[in-house]
């Protein structure tokens, strides 16, 4: 059936769509995003029970009366969980206030036992945050969070596992999330990519959340509309779901508003609408019709007191936030002359940042940028995890160090780091020796090899001294080929020179 010209695809009538096509001109159209980020929380147990959240346990092992919502269980909120929300909140910028209440979010879905979320609704944990950072569009901007609550995680449905049916694992019932929801400041799916990288950034560094994605540990639901190029008008929007990574987030809202400028363009209009992303086709497909607060019927959780955050447990918190994510790339680009790209590898992870500071200080002698250099040229290759490097910053600096003092080349230095991962007993020099890659400053070594080389290619050396210069290279090229790479370049270099004088 051929939808009507003032109907969107995926259902329903538009109001504007007539008033749109009469516009004159091609339309420039502006998107507008705002997400909904949720954490799982570093926690050794459940939100409101003591069962544990670990991840990878067999199905249904990790449950007890309390999130499988057996009748007459009592939810008791995790201190510890509350303790690293209000730390992410710190971290956020945002006002943690002092009460906050629990509402059940009322919703029928096979995965939620109760049939009820606990969350938070009208008084959440904290509000009025930012995050600032450099859009790959429009350079430095602020996306404002509206606001950071508690809540629980649902179980998880699995389609594949028994034929015909749905198997339910309620391992992750009740595991202790908080929602970060930001206003609609983001105006590409590029800024959203590059908003989750430093939320997701600020959150390890705050040692609140893994924000493993493939685990579960992070997911980002996306609000999007579109408006005409110059407007400030919040239009209808749709939720886009299933986004299992940044890189598929950022398909997805591209995807999407496409979308919405193809049905606008064509008359038929955007209608409120849950979307799912299928990342093998790279399209966007309705759900469901989006849901208004109203549609969960809130209400606050009477068995659980308001949540009263002391003075003291606040303060306790917000002393745990040290130096952001963000305030350390300003400090660290300025400081040693960083690319903001350079910097934004050094800052990928805690454990990369510290690396790179003890290693930049056991480098001091060197010029500023030469410990980034070596950090992003040669040691980030020998990372396996994408978050650490398996050597000492002091064992890594050894290498320098004999590369420095001619002892080693550069080359040669990255054989000597990968072997030294597998032997953490032996120094740099003890490496370098077993494999054969020491450089060879013998005088008379490197004027033999030199000797060998001049009488191999007459016609080479005869063309260089006939002006020929650039074949200097190729003549210092078979002096290092005999010398099995071990001879020191500069000394070749200037041995050579001084050989082909007429």
């Amino acid at each position: 059936m051929t939808p009507s010209p003032d109907r969107d695809p995926v259902g329903g009538a538009s109001e504007e769509s007539f008033a749109l096509r009469r516009a004159s001109g091609a339309m420039s159209w502006e998107t507008v995003i705002g997400l909904e980020v949720h954490v799982q929380l570093l926690t050794a147990t459940k939100m409101f029970c003591g069962c544990s959240s670990r991840f990878g346990d067999p199905p249904n092992t990790n449950v007890c009366p309390v999130c499988l919502g057996l009748p007459g269980a009592l939810p008791v909120p995790n201190e510890h969980a509350v303790r690293l929300a209000a730390r992410a909140a710190f971290t956020l910028g945002c006002i943690v206030h002092p009460r906050s209440i629990f509402a059940r979010k009322n919703y029928f879905y096979p995965d939620l036992p109760k049939g009820y979320q606990i969350s938070q609704f009208e008084e959440p944990l904290a509000t009025g945050g930012k995050l600032e950072f450099a859009s790959p569009e429009r350079g430095p901007i602020t996306v404002r969070i509206k606001r950071l609550h508690l809540e629980e995680d649902a179980g998880k449905s699995f389609h594949d596992r028994v034929p015909g049916m749905t198997a339910m694992d309620f391992n992750r019932s009740g595991v202790p999330l908080i929602e970060i929801v930001s206003e609609p400041d983001l105006r590409s799916p590029a800024e959203a990519r590059a908003y989750l990288n430093l939320l997701k950034a600020e959150l390890r560094n705050a040692r609140v959340s893994d924000c493993n994605m493939e685990e579960g540990s992070l997911r980002v639901d996306a609000n999007l509309s579109i408006r005409p190029a110059g407007s400030s008008e919040l239009r209808t929007r749709t939720e886009v779901k299933n986004m299992n990574s940044f890189s598929g987030v950022e398909r997805a809202l591209t995807a999407e508003s496409k979308r919405q400028i193809a049905a606008m363009e064509r008359g038929f209009g955007v209608v409120q609408a849950t979307m799912l992303f299928d990342a093998a086709s790279g399209e966007v497909r309705p759900m469901r019709s989006k849901e208004e607060a109203q549609d969960y019927r809130y209400f606050p959780e009477p068995d659980i007191p308001p949540l009263v955050l002391t003075e003291r447990l606040r303060g306790e918190e917000k002393a745990e936030v040290r130096e952001t994510v963000a305030e350390k790339r300003k400090r660290i680009q300025q400081e040693y002359q960083l690319s903001a790209a350079t910097t934004a590898t050094i800052t990928a992870s805690a454990a990369y940042t510290s690396f790179f500071e003890d290693f930049a200080e056991l480098l001091a002698a060197l010029p500023r940028k030469e410990a980034a250099n070596w950090f992003t040229n040669d040691l980030l290759s020998l990372s396996v995890d994408g978050e650490t490097v398996p050597l000492t910053p002091v064992r890594a600096a050894e290498v320098v160090h004999l590369v420095q003092e001619g002892q080693l080349s550069r080359q040669a230095a990255r054989r000597v780091l990968a072997e030294m991962v597998h032997a953490p007993d032996d120094t740099a020099l003890v490496v370098a020796e077993r494999l054969g890659l020491l450089q060879v400053s013998d005088a008379g070594a490197i004027g033999g090899w030199i000797r060998e080389t001049l009488d191999a290619y007459p016609a080479e050396v005869a063309r260089y001294q006939a002006g020929e210069t650039k074949l200097m290279g190729f003549l210092v090229g078979q002096v290092m080929k005999r010398s099995n790479g071990k001879a020191d370049p500069k000394l070749v270099n200037a041995a050579l020179t001084e050989a082909l004088e007429p």
